[in-house]
């Protein structure tokens, strides 16, 4: 069997290595890329003091929100924090509406924009995931790159979500493939844990690629499966699932998309949508407040998330709750609690905390930082191997005429 599946380690990991390469290069850096973001770009993220010294009151996000659609009637806030830190500017995503003379969107080249909530100016803008290596669109550009590495969607095909997840789900088998050749016995477990480091440069390579690969394995396996659920969830990580546990149903999966230029127009307000999440999160007695908001023009739906300050990204835990109001009616249409529901629903919230690693907060983080150079050096090492093995065939071939012609008789 080994001759049989070593080939097929080979093949599989030459086609995974160099999306695994990126993926894992990228991880690295975006486990930090709200720091490093903010590091890189504080105009976007420091509020500027206020040109008018009387004006030291700090102006509400849903106001500040408000008059920036009011001042630019082409872009409507899509997504929106609820809370600005002290000394922060409150940073909004926007998305261009519909100009009724063309009937197609307005073009706008930005969708974020950085508020100064004591002056309500716009004191910064970019397009979040440009292909750019600006200082601005660093960090976004590599947060794009690791999930879709850019590839832009083919109508209403996510082509670079759906090559990526396959190359996870290849990984995956290619994990278990893996771990069987590393074990082909008993007497040779103490093999696939050790580095010979004083026996050169090959036999390193080579033990970094076996040995390196299996004292992470457990941790390379969830990444690999959470990457299909990140990529490929709904359609293919929920189906299987549901297989073994019942599932619940969002919204978004219940209601049918509403064409891309014909956008459904909320009659709530975005202040009513939080009034009405906030009202529902005391009956339900949730203690926290709302935290951020969002509209979903073609689905017609607000989603409010509640969360402390500071705990926007939901570390140490399955992540924050959200609520979600229908933009017509004011309905309740449905939520997400993490830790509630089945065995199955429960596993697939894990997915995206236990990929970040936010699941157990900062040691959290570390880890997965640190896979991340494991990934980049598993596919290094793996594409190192390959290439001498098939130098020294090529080499072999190459002599084998050679021998021949001074053989005996």
């Amino acid at each position: 069997m080994r001759s049989v599946w070593v080939p097929v380690h080979r093949w599989a990991g030459l086609f995974i290595a160099v999306f695994l390469f990126i993926a894992g290069v990228t991880g690295c850096v975006i486990s930090w890329d709200h720091e490093l973001d903010e590091w890189l770009n504080p105009h976007l993220f420091q509020a500027h003091s206020a040109d008018n010294p009387a004006a030291v009151a700090q102006l509400s996000a849903l106001e500040l929100a408000q008059r920036v659609e009011s001042s630019d009637p082409r872009l409507r806030v899509s997504f929106m924090p609820l809370i600005i830190e002290a000394g922060h500017t409150l940073l909004v995503s926007v998305q261009p509406r519909i100009d009724h003379a063309t009937g197609q969107r307005f073009a706008l080249d930005f969708n974020q924009l950085a508020l100064n909530p004591a002056t309500g100016a716009v004191q910064g803008q970019r397009e979040w995931g440009a292909i750019s290596l600006s200082r601005e669109n660093l960090l976004p550009f590599l947060h794009k790159l690791h999930y879709s590495l850019h590839i832009p969607d083919i109508a209403d095909v996510r082509t670079g979500l759906w090559l990526m997840g396959i190359v996870s789900i290849v990984w995956i088998l290619d994990c278990f493939i893996a771990l069987w050749i590393s074990f082909p016995n008993l007497r040779s477990w103490r093999k696939s844990f050790a580095f010979r480091t004083h026996q050169g440069w090959p036999k390193l390579n080579f033990d970094l690629h076996r040995s390196g690969g299996t004292w992470v394995w457990a941790v390379l396996l969830m990444l690999a499966i959470t990457s299909v659920s990140m990529n490929l969830g709904r359609e293919i990580m929920k189906p299987l699932v549901a297989l073994l546990s019942p599932v619940g149903t969002t919204p978004f999966e219940t209601r049918s998309p509403a064409p891309l230029d014909e956008p459904i127009e909320p009659v709530l307000s975005k202040g009513q949508a939080v009034a009405l999440a906030h009202a529902e999160a005391r009956k339900r007695n949730w203690a926290t407040p709302p935290g951020a908001i969002f509209y979903a023009e073609r689905f017609g739906l607000y989603g409010v998330t509640f969360f402390e300050n500071g705990n926007e990204h939901g570390d140490g835990g399955l992540g924050n709750p959200w609520l979600y109001i229908d933009g017509r009616t004011g309905a309740v249409a449905g939520d997400f609690v993490p830790g509630t529901g089945s065995a199955g629903d429960i596993f697939l919230q894990a997915q995206f905390p236990l990929h970040s690693g936010r699941i157990i907060g900062l040691p959290g983080r570390i880890l997965i930082s640190l896979m991340g150079l494991v990934v980049a050096m598993l596919s290094l090492t793996g594409v190192v191997i390959w290439a001498r093995k098939r130098r020294a065939r090529a080499k072999r071939n190459l002599n084998a005429p050679v021998s021949r012609l001074h053989l005996p008789g």
